[in-house]
């Protein structure tokens, strides 16, 4: 792995970077083993994530692991929203939507190829709408207040639209009812690309990060924490820190629980769920929000290149963390508002990719999960350990910053967060219009990589052929398998085609077919066996199968 000493991060590294941050897996986990660090994180999210980089660009010796893949939790499963929260307002919690809009402002000036300005649409209807024209004029005083606290940063504030405007964006929505609409301006990402490369920004400061690591227990001196015990790649080993934060989310009991045996469980799991249908059943340009027939929720329907994503249901969930999907149910639910919402038929031959995941919220147990707040708890045990629950994907990097700030407590240190103004690699010069306007394969990449992108086209450039797409009507070519074994420590098919890629989510189906190519790209990468290539390929068959049985025929999830 190549790596810097850690020390204060220059504002330019990112930029002046000549050759990729390649990352080794080997040689990460031998300085795991043999290394003492200042803190450890476990739990390879968003939160990990920005936590792990709060960590090292103060000078602190940093490792991160995580038990399966970054962002294979609920940080590739969220709405991939970088948002307010207009909901938050209606709650009353002004002062969580003015931070997230804040944190929303940074994310776009640190991660400007990952967080695009979204425009979000309400229409407004005579009935059976989110709200009638009546309603609508009180709402437009929610969005003047989003604006003022912070909205106006994007640099756009809120419209009234008239119906031949509203229709303009969204040309098939029923138009017998409708009475207009109003518009705002959010942001969204590719929450797993954005997890990913905050990891990879930790890395070229310094941080140790390796995916596939499973914290097994917690390393204790007299009361005090001082490491984990951990499996890697069929290995069992120790890793010491001075101080260690449990990162894990909807598991984090089960890490604080290690800790301190008398520890009250604290999470409750809410389950959200997207489904994915082809742009041309829908035809919107931006994000329109829909009611659900007799339903108080509201359904959200986004444009994603050739796709829509449809989401998003809030709801209490007892099962298993570890095997968390889309249900029929659940997605008829939000076929039915799409349905009632735009003309022509969506049918669940029409979905084309689906995710679910858990939101750890922190709080009451009784009550709906929807009027939950969603502010952060970060708590610092009996044994040192410091846990993080709770938040949201867009005050992510507060988050980490807030955690650190009670790691240096543990460590008895003090410094400041430089994470403010860090640009994520492939930020920093970043000009998000001028790649826009070139189109085409540069486009792409850039979308993906920033000014990095030229990595992965240098790939191309020594070898035509790796710009063939790997999966049929996607637009990620070979070089970016290729470019994720190499550079963005991925393991296995699923790593490439749920993470680093998403052609799982944007083209399920599609993506079986190119399992067999992606297994053979990182067979000829990682030096992996014709077993272990046929392992990988079968495991993702079956896991897209799994997935695929739980969505359309019902079974139990």
């Amino acid at each position: 792995m190549i790596t810097m000493p850690a020390r204060k991060p220059r504002r330019s590294a990112a930029a002046t970077r000549r050759a990729p941050l390649l990352l080794d897996r080997a040689s990460a986990r031998r300085r795991l083993a043999d290394d003492t660090y200042d803190v450890l994180v476990v739990g390879g999210g968003i939160t990990g994530a920005y936590a792990a980089l709060d960590a090292v660009s103060r000078g602190l010796r940093t490792a991160l692991i995580e038990k399966d893949d970054f962002a294979s939790g609920t940080s590739s499963k969220s709405s991939k929203m970088v948002h307010g929260g207009l909901r938050y307002i209606e709650q009353g919690n002004v002062n969580l939507v003015r931070h997230s809009l804040l944190e929303r402002h940074r994310f776009r000036k640190n991660a400007p190829h990952l967080v695009h300005r979204l425009p979000f649409l309400f229409p407004v209807l005579e009935k059976e709408g989110v709200f009638d024209a009546r309603l609508a004029k009180g709402f437009e005083g929610l969005l003047w207040t989003y604006d003022l606290v912070g909205g106006w940063r994007i640099g756009k504030l809120h419209q009234r639209l008239t119906v031949p405007e509203v229709l303009a964006q969204a040309p098939t929505l029923r138009a017998e009812n409708l009475k207009g609409g109003l518009l705002y301006f959010d942001a969204r990402t590719d929450d797993a690309r954005l997890v990913l490369t905050v990891a990879r920004t930790a890395a070229a400061l310094g941080a140790t990060v390796l995916n596939g690591v499973r914290a097994d227990g917690l390393l204790m001196r007299g009361a005090k924490v001082t490491g984990a015990k951990v499996s890697a790649d069929g290995d069992t080993f120790d890793i010491r820190a001075h101080a260690v934060v449990n990162a894990t989310g909807v598991w984090s009991d089960e890490l604080d629980a290690e800790a301190d045996p008398g520890h009250t469980p604290q999470v409750r799991p809410a389950k959200g769920v997207h489904i994915v249908v082809p742009w041309d059943k829908v035809r919107i340009n931006c994000t329109v929000t829909v009611p659900i027939p007799g339903r108080a929720r509201r359904a959200t329907c986004t444009r994603w290149g050739d796709t829509v994503v449809l989401g998003t249901t809030d709801e209490d969930y007892r099962g298993s963390p570890d095997d968390v999907h889309c249900t029929r149910r659940e997605m008829e639910f939000l076929l039915e508002g799409a349905n009632t919402a735009f003309e022509g038929k969506l049918t669940p031959d029409d979905v084309v990719g689906s995710i679910g995941g858990l939101r750890p919220l922190v709080g009451g147990k009784e009550g709906a999960t929807l009027d939950m707040r969603r502010d952060h708890h970060i708590t610092v045990g009996r044994t040192g350990l410091v846990t993080v629950t709770g938040g949201k994907l867009t005050t992510s990097r507060h988050m980490g910053e807030l955690v650190i700030d009670k790691v240096m407590t543990v460590l008895g240190r003090s410094a400041r967060s430089r994470t403010t103004h860090l640009p994520l690699l492939g930020g920093a010069g970043y000009d998000a219009e001028a790649v826009a306007a070139s189109g085409g394969l540069a486009a792409h990449l850039g979308e993906r990589y920033g000014t990095e992108a030229r990595f992965v086209g240098d790939l191309i450039q020594q070898d035509p052929t790796l710009a063939e797409p790997v999966v049929t009507g996607l637009p990620y070519t070979r070089a970016e398998v290729v470019y994720a074994a190499r550079a963005e420590l991925a393991r296995s098919v699923d790593d490439v085609l749920s993470r680093r890629t998403r052609a799982r989510l944007f083209a399920r189906d599609a993506s079986t077919g190119a399992a067999r190519a992606v297994g053979e790209i990182l067979g000829a990468e990682l030096g992996l066996t014709d077993a272990q290539v046929e392992r990988s390929v079968a495991d993702y068959l079956s896991s897209v199968s799994h997935e695929r049985s739980v969505l359309l025929e019902g079974a139990a999830a």
